[in-house]
């Protein structure tokens, strides 16, 4: 097995691989200290992402690995691959947007994006993130779900040494046997509860957009319903067809995504709670550790985020 591993830098026009016989090299490699990075829909980003999905589409390895530092708030476009891809938020928030909703990767979280599917991305604060791009044959069950998984220290491991693997070593026997293994790991990665389902009727869709904007403790079924004149019973059948799941637990996995990026920039446990209406700290850690498994204290890793304080 071949792959390519390759390390993108935010240089405008770089693209630097360190693979060997499939170097692939755009513009002048970086050896001087790194200018600061470009603003939001940077021009010189924007250029190494278009290479980027050029090297993807000319590459025949049955992985490709890349590694990337992004900038606060900056922006990738709506775009497709012609891979799967397995996008790993090393540090920082990501948020992933397509035409079914929207997922939140938080640090040492990934989310699996099929092959196909038009997607964009958002920093939610400077973000260091690492890919896998997957032929879709090699993708194995559950190719074709767009879904947030929490990664195993395993996994992590193996990304990194993907994305930093030399020419000699991934021709060797050891790395043939790691890219084997990651593949193999892709699938056992658990699922988390990061996923927003948007509805696609136009009423319920601004109501859903309109509380990711502000989101509210007073939001009810009730109050929904007559803004889109319809009963409770009618309301309550169509924003189940449309997202999937009732509006109780789409406005708590709502507030999980207003609650991720604040706490990951160092906001405190209470004014967060307090802001998303919750009567008090305590209820909120119960519905965060029902939602992610772990108190909002000790979620975010030392060195991926830092740990917001009570």
């Amino acid at each position: 097995m071949s792959v390519k591993a390759t390390s993108l830098h935010p240089l405008p026009g770089v693209l630097l691989s360190w693979f060997g016989p499939f170097i692939m090299q755009v513009g002048q490699t970086q050896n001087r200290a790194t200018p600061k990075a470009p603003e939001r829909h940077s021009p010189g980003f924007d250029a190494v992402h278009t290479e980027r999905l050029a090297a993807l589409a000319a590459a025949d390895e049955p992985v490709v690995a890349f590694a990337f530092d992004y900038p606060a708030s900056h922006d990738v476009p709506p775009h497709r691959h012609s891979r799967a891809q397995l996008l790993h938020a090393c540090r920082g928030v990501v948020l992933v947007s397509s035409a079914a909703g929207r997922w939140m990767i938080p640090p040492d979280h990934a989310v699996w994006i099929p092959a196909g599917v038009e997607h964009a991305v958002t920093m939610l604060g400077p973000v260091r993130m690492q890919s896998l791009y997957v032929l879709p044959e090699m993708a194995g069950g559950g190719a074709g779900v767009l879904k947030v998984v929490g990664l195993t220290d395993l996994m992590r491991s193996l990304m990194s040494e993907a994305v930093e693997m030399s020419a000699a070593m991934a021709a060797s026997e050891r790395g043939a046997l790691l890219f084997k293994l990651l593949l193999a790991e892709i699938p056992r990665q658990a699922e988390r509860p990061l996923g927003l389902p948007f509805p696609a009727e136009p009423r319920l869709a601004a109501l859903c957009r309109r509380f990711m904007e502000d989101p509210s403790p007073d939001v009810t079924i009730d109050s929904w319903a007559g803004e889109t004149g319809m009963s409770r019973r009618s309301f309550t059948r169509a924003f189940k067809r449309e997202t999937g799941v009732s509006l109780s637990i789409w406005r708590q996995q709502a507030s999980l995504f207003a609650a991720l990026p604040r706490l990951a920039a160092g906001e405190t446990v209470t004014s967060v709670a307090l802001d998303l209406g919750y009567e008090n700290v305590p209820a909120f850690t119960t519905m965060f550790k029902r939602m992610l498994g772990t108190p909002p204290r000790s979620y975010f890793r030392d060195g991926a985020g830092g740990v917001p304080p009570v």
